[in-house]
């Protein structure tokens, strides 16, 4: 890899991972996940366009392949996880008791909304970005986050989140 493709990447790499990680909330599953990622990007450095957004390129690439691997995953049956909830957690440490509620909320959320959550409220993704990472229209990037907003809001308050209904 040429130095100026280094300097490049190694920016987005803090920020690959941190979305990785708030994607597969395993830091051995997302540093894989960075690697798959930088290698594809890498090995298909050819196809990005100049004029492009690197950042979003990359965003983009991660996205694809963590969705790959929960599909892959699905056909071949999910394995048992450890749940951070069977955690102790020190009681005298309020910031760990918020985190917690907040990392229960954000996986309380559909994988669409929490995507569009931490794409544009953690990553600091433009809307514009962000859909395209997830290839869904702009107008869906702001209605999945406004929803994902409001539900977290209500998650953390305390109040359930509204069941969807079944329209015919």
């Amino acid at each position: 890899m040429s130095s100026r493709i280094a300097a490049e990447v190694e920016p987005h790499i803090p920020a690959l991972r941190r979305y990785a990680y708030a994607l597969t909330r395993d830091a051995a599953a997302a540093d894989d996940l960075v690697q798959d990622t930088l290698e594809r990007a890498l090995g298909r450095w050819f196809l990005r366009r100049p004029d492009g957004d690197l950042r979003a390129w990359m965003f983009t690439i991660l996205h694809n392949l963590y969705i790959g691997g929960k599909r892959r995953d699905r056909r071949r049956g999910a394995m048992d996880e450890l749940n951070d909830q069977d955690t102790p957690t020190p009681p005298d440490q309020d910031g760990a008791l918020l985190r917690r509620d907040i990392v229960s909320g954000l996986r309380s959320l559909s994988e669409e909304q929490r995507a569009v959550l931490l794409l544009v409220g953690v990553e600091g993704l433009s809307y514009e970005d962000a859909g395209t990472v997830l290839g869904i229209p702009l107008g869906t990037v702001m209605s999945r986050l406004s929803r994902a907003r409001e539900n977290l809001r209500r998650l953390l308050d305390g109040e359930r989140a509204p069941a969807l209904r079944r329209v015919k």
